[in-house]
This record gives structure tokens, C-alpha cells and sequence, in this order.
């Protein structure tokens, strides 16, 4: 028995050779690609770059985008998402220039991937595949890559780098830096110096008391028209009424429609209107008939408008206990 000793040595020389072998394997494998990535990140792959770069074993973890970008595919989604893919990746190599958190973001296009696709079985895209470490102090039991939920909604970088820190605990997870736009800057500040401009113009007009009671005028009817209500509820402009028409008015008092709103901002503005003219503009007319043709005529409008005003809280209520003559 004084040989076994001696054969299990020669039969672990190999073995421990060839581990050895496969993990300067990996770390040459994450050497090259991070190079790669810093120059351009996130990594353009192919079919043979992606089985090179997610092949095990692997000491370090890879993030996958499988798109379809070309027009003739017709995803949106891959056009929305790949700017803040794109985003996160030039992030994530400026803050980890060294590697340290031992990830490579990546990317691998329908038109460069036929066979990854069908191998993977995908029939819709964008997918995001998180590939972990099977050896190393980061290593998990299952080889199978960890899949992005795109269900959701339009995803940005900052919920992808969020979902990648998750899954890469005790790690560096550098943040998201979105580049400045100049030009939406450059708009604003023109755009802002140029209302400013024009208010510093009129405001000569602006301040007339005239003119600052039919601002407020209007911005009290709108608002007590219900118009916040629709903007709040998304409301729609009108509905069917189920006969084949078009219903105006919505029933019930918690609810209303687009038009329906318009419609009593109007007839709000014909009754102010009307008691301000009666107010004001009659007592200061000098000729007498005229003065009571006026009182007559504005007398008769504020009577109808505000009779179909009640006509349709009534309509909208069938509770509503006031009614007026002409619409009973």
C-alpha cells in the first residue's frame, strides 16, 4: 500500500494543472474583454464573441442585451431602451476602470446573433441576460443566467444598474452619469430670456386693472369648470351613448367628459357675462331706451342660461330639486 501515496500525487499533478489552466483561462477571457469594453462600452458581440465571453467556467459576470435594432424588425422597444443601455454601460467602465467589479456589459444585435437567438429559443427581444460566476469568491450553484423582467415598462438605466447591484453583492456598482445636454440648455435659456423679454414688453398692458380681471376671470372659469378634474382623471372628450350617438354629458356627479366641461365653461362665461353687464355697463348707458332694451336683453339671456344650466344637473342627477322656466 506504500504505492498509493505516490499514484494519487501523479494523478493530482493533471488535475490541478488543468484547474489552474482554466482559471488563468477566465482571467486572461476578462482581460480582453474589459479592454475591449473600456475602449467601447457596452461590448458589440457576435456569435462567437458571445460563446467565447459567457462560456464557463468564468470567474466573472456578464450582462447580455439581446436586441433587434434594425427597422425592419419593428421592435420599439429596442430603439427606447438602447440609449439607456447605452448610458450604463460608459457608466459603469468610467466609475470601474479597473474591473474590480468583475462585469462586462455587452450587447448582441438579432443581425449579428442569428444562432445565439435561436439557440436561446427568443421570439421577442430586447431580453437582458445576467450571466454570474461559476468559480471564484463570487461563484453561485446554477449556471443559468438571471432574466430582466421588460414587462414592467420602459426600463432606464438607473433601474437596470439598481437590478445588476442586486444581483452583484459586494461589489463596486458605480453610478449612472447622464451626459449633459447643451442644447436643451441652450433652448431653455433662450426660450426663458425670451418670455421674460416679452413679459418686461406688455406688462404695461398685463397690469391694467381691465385686463387682470378678464385673466382671472377666465382661470376662475376653467378651473371651476372642472377643467383640473380632467387633466387628474384623463378623462374622455366624449362617449357613446349606446344608441348609435354621441352622449355630451356624463351621468352622475363624480364624473364628467372633455366637451362637457367646455360646454359649461361656456354657458359660466355667457351668466358672468351678463350679471357684469347688468352690473356695470347698463347703469352707465345714458340713453334710457337703449339702457332698457339692455336690462331686458340680458335679463332674458341670464334666465335661459341659467334654466339650462339646471336642465343638465338635473340631467346628470335626477335628484336635483331646482328647475327654471324654458327648460323644465
Amino acid at each position: 500500500m506504500r504505492w498509493l501515496p505516490a499514484l494519487l500525487s501523479v494523478l493530482a499533478l493533471p488535475i490541478g494543472s488543468f484547474a489552474a489552466k482554466s482559471s488563468s483561462s477566465s482571467t486572461e477571457r476578462f482581460e480582453t474583454f474589459h479592454t475591449q469594453a473600456v475602449a467601447s462600452s457596452p461590448l458589440k458581440l457576435t456569435d462567437s464573441s458571445y460563446k467565447k465571453l459567457t462560456s464557463a467556467p468564468r470567474d466573472y459576470s456578464v450582462a447580455v442585451l439581446l436586441t433587434a435594432l434594425d427597422a425592419k424588425y419593428g421592435c420599439q422597444l429596442c430603439g427606447i431602451f438602447q440609449p439607456e443601455w447605452e448610458i450604463l454601460g460608459k457608466s459603469w467602465v468610467k466609475g470601474d476602470k479597473k474591473g474590480e467589479s468583475r462585469l462586462i456589459l455587452s450587447t448582441l444585435d438579432f443581425t449579428d446573433g442569428r444562432e445565439i437567438f435561436m439557440s436561446l429559443g427568443l421570439q421577442t427581444a430586447p431580453v437582458l441576460l445576467l450571466f454570474q460566476p461559476t468559480t471564484g469568491p463570487h461563484a453561485v450553484p446554477s449556471p443559468d443566467p438571471i432574466r430582466y423582467d421588460f414587462t414592467s415598462g420602459q426600463p432606464t438605466a438607473e433601474q437596470v444598474q439598481d437590478w445588476l447591484a442586486r444581483h452583484l453583492p459586494g461589489r463596486p456598482h458605480p453610478t449612472v452619469y447622464r451626459p449633459v445636454n447643451y442644447l436643451r440648455w441652450i433652448v431653455s435659456i433662450v426660450s426663458t430670456l425670451g418670455v421674460a423679454g416679452v413679459i418686461f414688453k406688455i406688462w404695461p398692458y398685463i397690469a391694467n386693472r381691465n385686463v387682470c380681471a378678464g385673466l382671472s376671470l377666465i382661470g376662475i372659469l376653467l378651473f371651476t369648470s372642472g377643467h383640473m378634474f380632467n387633466q387628474i382623471r384623463k378623462v374622455p372628450y366624449v362617449a357613446g351613448d349606446g344608441r348609435g350617438g354621441i352622449s355630451y354629458f356624463a351621468g352622475g356627479f363624480q364624473s364628467q367628459f372633455g366637451l362637457e366641461s367646455q360646454i359649461i365653461a361656456f354657458i359660466y362665461g355667457v351668466l358672468s357675462f351678463a350679471t357684469i353687464s347688468l352690473a356695470m355697463k347698463a347703469p352707465r348707458t345714458k340713453d334710457t331706451h337703449m339702457q332698457q332694451i339692455m336690462v331686458i336683453a340680458w335679463g332674458i339671456i341670464l334666465v335661459v342660461m341659467y334654466s339650462f344650466l339646471m336642465s343638465i344637473f338635473r340631467g346628470k342627477n335626477g335628484g336635483y330639486p331646482f328647475k327654471l322656466p324654458p327648460f323644465m
